[in-house]
């Protein structure tokens, strides 16, 4: 099953995907009666609805069907006002968990050998179709890095490996927005260290989207495709089979930090084919593969960026240049 969200008067509403519609789900039940009272303040948001999975469920299914015969709260998806499918309170990131990647770049000490770990927040969210901005009082090198990212369901801490997936609800894509002149920073010696902070963490950092399709939707997250495109260049292409930590260990690790809840997102990293790749200045280093096009710069005003994770969907985004 696949979870939107639509924006309906200007509120947002749970909304499920089918084929080329959006099931509104309490347009649904308002025209013929579906959930019990009790079970309706539970569409008020996606984290609500991931706390109420068991019993929303089979509901959900219900309102889908009801809706092909009945057109009541259905609607094309091309007519409704998309937006992101959750704002999560928190983004844990790990960064550095693809080979390919950390061939491409200048690394850190951890590179290869433990995550990168930094946070985003709901405040760096977008939806799919809403603007990047490109901040240049920020940053004259802004990069997109597209990333599967996974929707906690069950709260834990130290959570074992072997138990990790019970945690996990869906899956949907983040593109990893980064500054990277804020991020890479170079030593009078010419090594490089990081600062993870300012580099990763603004308005528009994380566009999320376009749903969360359900652990049942992608049965293994280590066998899926990543791409991503600039202009209609493609990028980055890789599976999720080449990521160094799996989804699994990725949940165990950050749940030694902190407790995980419903509605947290962790995301799992990026393959080669940034730009950052074709920025010698930042020790970058080209290692592009599969038809990939390499990049000649960063993102400017006017791109579009397209982050596509397979079975979930694509996640497209202009880049508009903020006027300070």
């Amino acid at each position: 099953m696949k979870i939107v969200n639509i924006e309906v008067g200007g509120v947002r509403r749970v909304g499920l995907l089918d084929g080329e519609c959006v099931v509104d789900v309490l347009a649904v039940h308002e025209a013929q009666p579906l959930l019990p009272t009790a079970l309706l303040p539970a569409l008020g948001s996606t984290v609500t609805v991931i706390q109420h999975w068991d019993a929303l469920r089979p509901l959900f299914e219900q309102a889908i069907e009801r809706s092909r015969t009945n057109p009541a709260g259905r609607i094309r998806t091309a007519d409704a006002r998309m937006v992101a499918p959750m704002v999560p309170s928190t983004i844990l990131c790990s960064g550095s968990n693809y080979l390919s990647h950390n061939q491409e770049k200048a690394n850190a000490d951890t590179s290869g050998k433990e995550p990168e770990f930094f946070v985003k927040t709901g405040d760096c969210v977008v939806g799919s179709g809403e603007p990047i901005v490109l901040d240049r009082v920020l940053t004259s090198k802004l990069d997109g890095e597209v990333e599967l990212a996974v929707v906690i369901g069950k709260p834990g801490r130290h959570i074992p490996v072997d138990r990790a997936l019970d945690h996990v609800f869906g899956y949907t894509i983040v593109n990893d927005v980064t500054a990277r002149d804020r991020q890479v920073r170079r030593r009078p010696d010419g090594s490089y260290w990081y600062e993870l902070g300012r580099g990763k963490f603004f308005d528009t950092a994380a566009p999320l989207g376009p749903c969360i399709a359900t652990r049942d939707d992608i049965p293994d997250p280590q066998n899926i495709m990543v791409r991503s495109w600039v202009n209609g260049d493609l990028r980055q292409i890789s599976s999720t089979s080449q990521m160094i930590w799996t989804v699994a260990q990725l949940v165990h690790f950050f749940s030694i930090n902190v407790t995980l809840r419903p509605g947290m997102v962790i995301i799992t990293g990026t393959p080669s084919g940034t730009a950052w790749s074709c920025d010698e200045e930042l020790g970058g280093k080209w290692a592009g593969t599969d038809g990939m096009v390499r990049a000649t710069g960063y993102l400017k005003d006017g791109d579009r960026i397209v982050c596509e994770v397979e079975g979930i969907g694509r996640l497209e985004n202009p880049v508009v240049e903020h006027a300070a």
